[in-house]
């Protein structure tokens, strides 16, 4: 009266079987985030976090252009209408003067991805760039405060302002035509693919 019980082996049937509830449970959890094959990226979180690192990024290379004299535009110029000169000049004013830029490079990078995110290629964001570096030295800057007027700052430091806020842009720019446009196609998907 002995009863033998017989565990079934896993044929290959039975392997297939489970591979494919796997891959289906796999699809089901990223559906959220993927539709027809293309990967959606929140808009606003992703267009905080890229203002915030474009804003660190390049407000430090600001920062490392003025301290080499390559410009006379003080890194705190944005907060400049909102402080006293002489604290701006010290070291807690440039800090202050980072964290408004990165406040500013957060504004542009929103309104970035939520208007102009369809936007192939770099041209955009170094023209995005251009627009900004116009709108804040030529148009608000001299008026507020800010900074001398550009007939009144050397060369060199336009020459400066000018291609770190193109760089910028492009940085901005080219970030959200990788992330929301095809150009992700045109990049190779391996670097032994160049062969």
């Amino acid at each position: 009266m002995s009863e033998t019980y017989s565990i079934p082996k896993l044929g290959h049937d039975q392997k297939q079987s489970r591979e494919t509830q796997d891959q289906r449970n796999d699809d089901n959890s990223s559906r959220g985030r993927q539709q027809s094959g293309k990967v959606h990226t929140p808009l606003i979180p992703f267009a905080l976090e890229l203002g915030f690192f474009a804003g660190l990024l390049w407000g430090l290379l600001r920062w490392l252009f003025y301290t080499l004299h390559f410009t006379v535009v003080a890194p705190s110029f944005l907060a400049e209408p909102f402080f006293k000169h002489s604290f701006m000049n010290t070291m807690a004013g440039h800090l202050v003067g980072l964290l408004f830029f990165i406040a500013l490079s957060v504004v542009a990078s929103l309104v970035y991805t939520l208007i102009l995110r369809r936007f192939n290629g770099p041209i955009p964001g170094i023209i995005y760039g251009l627009i900004w570096w116009v709108v804040l030295f030529v148009l608000t800057g001299p008026k507020l405060g800010m900074m001398k007027p550009p007939n009144r700052l050397t060369w060199n430091s336009i020459y400066t302002e000018i291609c770190v806020f193109l760089l910028w842009g492009l940085f901005i720019g080219y970030t959200v035509a990788v992330e929301y446009t095809d150009e992700r196609m045109r990049e190779p998907e391996k670097a032994g693919d160049r062969t």
